[in-house]
């Protein structure tokens, strides 16, 4: 899977995607660091990538529709024990990725597993 490290995810976060496979580019590599959130998900968008990060902006399908991207995979992990549940995450998500397919969807990836967003049915009633 072609996936985006945000800016505060690592190397090592680099390095467990990797690690499972898949292709990686970072924010800091690509000298993105600051980018608007816009500007990130665009970008996503133009090269087909999957954006991996800890910013909960992303996480509002309203304003990021899952549907117009890639993908992307918002970690949720607590402050507490942050830096670890932040690296176990990762490799929740890079085991995700090889078995199930994030293109136009929003995933949510914590310590214990990953959800899927769903979009609430349309009550069609007349």
């Amino acid at each position: 899977m072609r996936v985006k490290l945000d800016e505060n995810l690592g190397e090592r976060g680099a390095r467990i995607l990797r690690s499972a496979g898949h292709d990686v580019a970072t924010v800091v590599e690509q000298r993105m660091s600051g980018a608007q959130d816009q500007a990130l998900i665009d970008i996503c968008r133009t090269e087909e990538r999957c954006l991996v990060t800890l910013d909960r902006d992303f996480s509002n399908p309203f304003i990021f529709p899952p549907d117009r991207y890639s993908g992307i995979a918002v970690l949720k992990v607590t402050d507490d024990a942050r830096t670890e549940a932040v690296f176990q995450a990762l490799q929740i998500l890079a085991v995700a990725l090889n078995q199930g397919d994030i293109h136009g969807k929003l995933w949510s990836v914590g310590t214990d597993g990953y959800r899927e967003w769903q979009p609430k049915a349309s009550d069609d009633k007349e």
